[in-house]
């Protein structure tokens, strides 16, 4: 059943399973030291990735995550002085979010360091993939 795949091949997907799973790791420690959560620098990330102010309903989708769950997101941001909600309507899901400078300055930081790790990581994962 498994002919078209040898040992060579389950051993680069346990390896590249186990980089990414690193990958993931280091991405957790460095918004930890940092000061937010994973997925409040995902958060980050997908509202300066948006190219512009973000809805919350996008985000959501973004994250995954229901618009409500979202905009809870949204409030800690706020309050962690990292987004801004523009002037909108009483819906929370229509108000467009936006990074604060601080926002921004601390999205550059993370982000350099996880282009350096994943420039760092990228020859292995490389081999590992033409393995494949």
């Amino acid at each position: 059943m498994d002919e078209d795949l040898n040992d060579e091949h389950y051993a680069a997907l346990a390896s590249i399973r186990h980089e990414l799973r690193r990958f993931l790791h280091f991405s957790e420690q460095a918004a930890a030291t940092s000061g937010v959560t994973p997925q409040q620098h995902q958060a980050l990330l997908a509202i300066r990735a948006a190219g512009g102010p973000v809805l919350v309903g996008a985000l959501a989708e973004h994250l995954l995550l229901k618009p409500h769950s979202a905009s809870e997101h949204v409030d800690r941001l706020v309050k962690l002085g990292l987004v801004r909600r523009g002037a909108g309507t009483t819906d929370k899901r229509q108000v467009p979010i936006e990074l604060t400078p601080e926002g921004k300055a601390l999205l550059t930081s993370l982000s350099r360091a996880h282009r350096d790790e994943l420039r760092r990581i990228r020859p292995l994962l490389t081999q590992l993939i033409g393995t494949l």
